[in-house]
């Protein structure tokens, strides 16, 4: 059997045409739930997810006729998506989160259902401003994270770490459920500060191309000492008055936004986990390479650190959402 996933998250969307477990057509497109939310219609991510399912097709060389799933994850399922689906509590695993798909039709998208594949939610009964703090939610994450646990043959208890945008980091049981996850604005931080601050300048308006180790510690350190707002104009005095180059200072200012997410990581109360279970992390390239070293270095965490890599991640999604259909007798 055929099958089609769509991955739509805030600003891109993904599709993948699989046939026994092999990604055999995809294509993207720069649409996502934001459009929504800028034009308010969701037309142009209607019209965007089918035009990404039209080519995937194509590249699979198949017809319509032969696609017998069509499954959707991420923000596709948010209130600003295409079909709203509730959030799943914690704990949960695939089976839990296959009770809470919801199959629809969206003419402008496709003929037939699309299955959606809910989030996941901590476990809060009342959130206030005294529980805050225990609440997260995510969309899309809880697939990618089957799906890593599905390719790597992965068995909890573990953490897996997923720097971006919006860094995720989701707590696994030893049975394979979801426990909870803690969410930080870690890349959208970054961005703002290296493109639209002061820093800019000092930057060059570009991330760090190459981890320096050395500087990467040194923003972190500095960061606990004196917090991001200081490190941040410390970081414009190393510009102004020494020698270190662009890359340099974006490793300090990086080594100073991951620093802040371990301390998240020790001290929220979104998660709950053992610091001996083993750490997994993915993400781009640099991204992971310096939350690798800094897991490292940090004695609170003191299970293995381990690392997904790039084909892992870039079908994670897919392959969760696989997953999940799966449990719920689909496939």
């Amino acid at each position: 059997m055929y099958i089609a996933t769509i991955d739509t998250g805030t600003t891109n969307t993904r599709v993948k045409v699989w046939h026994e477990g092999v990604v055999c057509g995809q294509a993207a497109a720069a649409v996502g739930v934001r459009d929504t939310v800028r034009t308010g219609s969701r037309a142009r991510l209607q019209q965007g997810v089918h035009a990404c399912l039209e080519t995937a097709l194509a590249e699979a060389g198949i017809s319509w006729k032969k696609v017998g799933l069509v499954l959707a994850s991420g923000m596709i399922t948010s209130n600003v998506g295409l079909c709203e689906v509730p959030h799943v509590p914690a704990p949960a695993g695939v089976f839990e989160v296959a009770r809470g798909m919801v199959a629809a039709v969206i003419p402008e998208v496709l003929d037939g259902p699309i299955w959606f594949v809910p989030g996941v939610k901590n476990a809060v009964a009342e959130v206030s401003l005294e529980t805050c703090e225990g609440m997260d939610m995510m969309r899309g994450e809880e697939v990618e994270t089957f799906g890593i646990m599905t390719q790597m043959g992965l068995n909890g208890p573990a953490l897996v770490a997923l720097p971006g945008s919006h860094s995720k980091y989701i707590c696994i049981d030893e049975t394979g459920r979801i426990t909870g996850c803690l969410t930080t604005l870690a890349g959208e931080l970054l961005d703002v500060i290296t493109h639209h601050t002061l820093l800019a300048d000092a930057l060059g308006g570009a991330f760090a191309d190459a981890i320096n180790p050395d500087m990467l510690r040194q923003g972190a350190a500095y960061a606990r000492d004196v917090g991001l707002s200081r490190l941040c104009f410390t970081t414009r005095i190393l510009h102004l008055f020494t020698g270190c180059s662009r890359n340099d200072k974006a490793n300090f200012l990086l080594g100073a936004v991951l620093a802040a997410d371990l301390m998240a990581l020790r001290g929220s109360q979104a998660l709950k986990f053992n610091p001996e279970i083993p750490v997994w992390v993915a993400g781009k390239s640099e991204l992971r390479q310096a939350l690798i070293l800094l897991f490292d270095d940090d004695p609170h965490f003191r299970g293995r650190v381990r690392e997904v890599d790039d084909a892992v991640l870039q079908n994670a999604a897919g392959a969760g959402a696989i997953a999940v259909a799966r449990a719920r007798g689909l496939v």
